[in-house]
């Protein structure tokens, strides 16, 4: 099995070392630091492994469940702490797909689940998300694309990274979907909690004995560098599979990236933080829906939820020639261009990182990019 590089990891290693003085795209909350959580820490913290269980810290994965509204749905057995959601998507891909077996998976989407069924050999179905829906998930198409072979449906909700939301209903007619043909149903919640018109919708390991919920407290805590993730399942074979799979991986949890958010997760304290990064969220969202207003052009759905979404570009522009050119004198400014994502006449936009990322300069050196490109 050979992975291979997907485009987004690609122009992020090419552009690693190009120290831009702007952003515009900031995918997650404005982050914290160590010393916000100093007094919480004990200074005789052991930095061995937790010593209680390879599942994770107990209180943590109680945490997990009661913010993803799993309580008394769920148990704490159905959790297990991993290196983020990105681990979570790994351990389940990896132990559920097969060479030949079928996963469908939206596009624009997290790309993750395609490149690891790639590596596998399994069939890759693509439901394609179409800017003039609102970015919807097309559920015909997927209830059409489902068959005998589909081992599992990959999505993201809130959708990563358009901002679209699935309902209630629509999450429903998911798993009628995939338990018509028995298949896993997994749904990466990386942005849940961060809904802007809408509420959160329920988790998927709370509907279906198949679902397998995947978060972090990357995005809505700003609490990346944790690398401190989760799954959620009610199957106790997977979680038992993914732990086999973790032990000869990352093998076990990092002590202080469980200690940390366990303190992150504890339900005032999660709750005053999401409550900022939504303040924050919702201001950066403001300011940038009344600048794509102003600008010719350049057009986007808004997010329904998340932190970032696809700025549709003037036409003739390409979106890695005029990635390329913004991040270059004198404009200095980073963004992913659509190709990351299928999407090659498009950019991400983003809001996150709060008042800390200014998105007023990084917004003016695009306008400007925008203004000086050739041709226009």
């Amino acid at each position: 099995m050979k992975v291979k590089i997907h485009t987004l990891f690609e122009y992020l290693l090419e552009t690693t070392d190009a120290a831009p003085e702007a952003i515009v795209g900031f995918s997650l909350a404005q982050s914290p630091t160590l010393g916000d959580f100093i007094d919480d820490l004990d200074p005789n913290q052991s930095l061995d492994w937790n010593n209680r269980d390879f599942r994770g810290l107990p209180e943590l994965r109680d945490h997990v469940l009661r913010q993803a509204g799993l309580g008394g749905v769920c148990t704490a057995k159905d959790v297990l702490i991993t290196a983020g959601a990105a681990e979570a998507n790994y351990l389940a891909i990896m132990q559920l797909l097969q060479p030949g077996d079928q996963i469908v998976i939206e596009t624009p989407g997290w790309p993750q689940a395609e490149v690891l069924a790639k590596a596998i050999g399994a069939e890759v179905v693509k439901i394609t998300r179409r800017e003039e829906d609102g970015w919807q998930l097309p559920l015909g198409q997927v209830r059409d694309a489902v068959t005998n072979k589909t081992r599992m449906i990959f999505i993201t909700n809130p959708n990563n990274p358009t901002g679209d939301l699935l309902s209630t209903n629509a999450l429903a007619e998911l798993v009628t979907i995939a338990s018509a043909k028995g298949a896993w149903l997994l749904v990466d919640e990386v942005y849940a909690g961060l809904e802007w018109d809408s509420q959160r919708a329920p988790s998927v390991a709370g509907m279906y004995e198949r679902g397998i919920t995947t978060g972090s407290v990357s995005k809505a805590l700003g609490l990346q560098g944790l690398r401190t993730g989760w799954m959620i399942c009610p199957d106790a074979e997977l979680i038992r599979d993914a732990v086999i799979l973790r032990e000869n991986s990352s093998e076990i949890m990092n002590i202080m990236g469980e200690v940390i958010a366990e303190i992150a997760l504890r339900p005032g304290r999660y709750a005053s933080a999401l409550a900022d990064a939504r303040d924050a969220g919702q201001r950066n969202l403001a300011q940038m829906n009344a600048w794509v207003r102003e600008q010719d052009g350049l057009s986007w759905v808004a997010p329904r939820a998340g932190l970032i979404g696809l700025g549709r570009l003037p036409e003739r522009i390409d979106s890695d020639e005029f990635a390329r050119f913004l991040l270059a004198e004198p404009y200095r400014t980073f963004l992913l261009p659509g190709s990351a994502y299928d999407q090659p006449n498009h950019i991400r936009l983003g809001v996150g990182g709060g008042t800390a990322v200014n998105l007023q300069e990084g917004l003016d050196r695009l306008e400007k990019a925008l203004s000086d490109w050739p041709g226009r």
